[in-house]
């Protein structure tokens, strides 16, 4: 590990293969917690590379556990995190919105790192009991067409590298890897990234796949359509910069988007939108993301995606799709 920080502090870079072993190496406790501190904090001041990037990916996918649910056609929305915002959890809440319009949705998720509550936290509060029995994920989807990978479940080499990303308690190159890694595979993508340099790597990568995707990133820096001003959507066609009007949606304000400082906040927030009975702001905005990812998994315009996702709130699908998770996963 002493040659491979030398390496990076003097600004050279991984080959991709270099990437997956030492990612290997961490992943199985060949470095002592210094040296995986010392690494994983090389990618906050400097720059990760495509090649990087494809080297960690691939190391993380092939030690993790595999959900074989490919008959599901299932989507994924996941943020990387790090964006410092604080938002409620808008991709959590978006997933039972789009699951509650009918398109399965296969969410992989974790405890809050950066922030301190992440989708995990949330559902674990809802009284969510993890599991990565597949017989209970294919359960949870027939029954209410989402489920949830709780990531360390999944990724159990990386419970070395756990410890030191919470007592770092920043963004590490991880956030980065989060959307990448999910376990399911999934061929449908929301992807929400922290910075325009991030997409640009994102949809490189992507091309390189067969996933039907969408990148999202707020040009303010929210790793998710926030609402709060013009947004860019990368997918395979096009890369194009959006108003929220252009989406037929509001506009809001940053500290709208708040959620709160403890879990029970962000509960609040959460049953209040799936009820419908929430401020107009937080209910758009998961509108918003929602609806991008119905149209992503079901290759419909956006205004039609954003339609059906108003439906599932207001018809109380999303609700019924949120109560018959908490059902199957109790």
């Amino acid at each position: 590990m002493k040659q491979v920080l030398n390496k990076l502090f003097s600004y050279q870079s991984l080959e991709r293969q270099e990437a997956r072993e030492i990612l290997s190496n961490l992943a199985s406790g060949k470095y002592n917690q210094s040296q995986m501190a010392a690494f994983l904090t090389v990618y906050l001041m400097r720059s990760i590379t495509v090649e990087e990037l494809e080297g960690f990916r691939d190391a993380m996918l092939e030690l993790c556990v595999r959900v074989p649910v490919d008959e599901f056609d299932a989507i994924d929305l996941c943020g990387t995190g790090g964006d410092g915002k604080d938002t409620f959890n808008i991709s959590t809440l978006s997933s039972f919105v789009v699951a509650g319009a009918g398109q399965n949705v296969v969410k992989h998720g974790n405890y809050g790192v950066s922030s301190f509550c992440g989708s995990s936290n949330l559902l674990e509060h809802f009284g969510c009991k993890f599991s990565n029995d597949i017989s209970r994920i294919k359960n949870s989807l027939e029954k209410s067409g989402i489920c949830f990978l709780h990531a360390p479940l999944f990724h159990p080499a990386m419970k070395n590298v756990a410890p030191v990303r919470k007592e770092l308690g920043v963004k590490t190159f991880f956030n980065m890897l989060g959307p990448m890694v999910n376990p399911a595979f999934p061929k449908n993508q929301l992807v929400g990234v922290f910075s325009l340099e991030l997409a640009r790597l994102y949809g490189y990568l992507y091309q390189n796949t067969d996933k039907n995707f969408i990148i999202l990133h707020s040009l303010d820096g929210y790793d998710e359509v926030s609402l709060t001003g013009d947004f860019k959507a990368i997918t395979r066609q096009s890369e194009t910069v959006y108003n929220p009007t252009d989406l037929g949606l509001v506009q809001v304000a940053a500290d709208e988007l708040s959620g709160g400082n403890t879990i029970e906040d962000s509960a609040s927030i959460f049953r209040k939108v799936l009820r419908d009975d929430s401020p107009l702001q937080h209910k758009e905005v998961v509108l918003a993301n929602a609806g991008l990812a119905i149209a992503t998994g079901k290759s419909l315009p956006f205004e039609e995606g954003i339609a059906e996702a108003r439906e599932s709130i207001e018809s109380g699908k999303a609700l019924k799709a949120f109560e018959s998770f908490l059902e199957a996963n109790a």
